[in-house]
């Protein structure tokens, strides 16, 4: 029995074993001519498993370069486009660069950090009420992390220490209870009204 773990892998296994059969039997053919002609009878098949994009011209260049990576790179005609090398399929794509600003406090996150400068240029009572809405934005985050309560002098702490001392608590500032940060979704109840 013939099985298609013992075969020859496929390079593009979308294709399927048919057209690499195809590709495979190009490399065969010694007339030139003739090989050209037959690989544009192959294109022709690929492009038909998906009719919908075969007159995209962008499409079209890339089923060429398929070709060419089916044959391994071996296949010698005139191809209507530059034939991609052999080193685009070892080629490591360039690493993505990241930006790497030390957090003082994981938990908080560095947006709550970009937040907490911005909210410097705050005055009045806007600026109180933006100081009361970090304060329980970082309750709920430390919350998220951190599954024991926290005690709110922990929080207006950290605030102060971010903050460089430039957030101040006002004495009327209450932060929101534990329960309303972190409370439980409820389950959606059916139309009778069980759960």
């Amino acid at each position: 029995m013939d099985y298609n773990s013992k075969r020859k892998k496929l390079a593009l296994p979308e294709y399927g074993r048919n057209i690499q059969n195809m590709v495979d039997y190009l490399l065969t053919i010694e007339d030139r001519e003739k090989r050209n002609k037959s690989a544009q009878t192959v294109i022709d098949v690929m492009g038909n498993l998906y009719p919908f994009l075969r007159d995209v011209p962008e499409f079209n260049h890339k089923l060429w370069d398929h070709l060419a990576i089916m044959a391994d790179f071996q296949l010698d005609i005139d191809y209507p486009y530059d034939p991609p090398s052999p080193d685009i399929l070892t080629s490591k794509p360039n690493k993505i660069p990241y930006n790497q600003h030390p957090i003082k406090y994981r938990h908080y996150g560095r947006t709550m950090e970009l937040i907490i400068k911005e909210a410097e240029r705050f005055e009045g009572e806007e600026r109180q009420i933006i100081i009361e809405q970090i304060a329980n934005q970082m309750k709920k985050s430390y919350l998220a992390w951190n599954k024991d309560s926290v005690e709110d002098d922990k929080i207006w702490e950290d605030l102060d220490e971010l903050s460089k001392g430039k957030l101040a608590r006002h004495e009327e500032m209450q932060l929101a209870e534990t329960k309303t940060l972190v409370a439980k979704k409820k389950k959606p109840t059916n139309k009778k009204g069980k759960k």
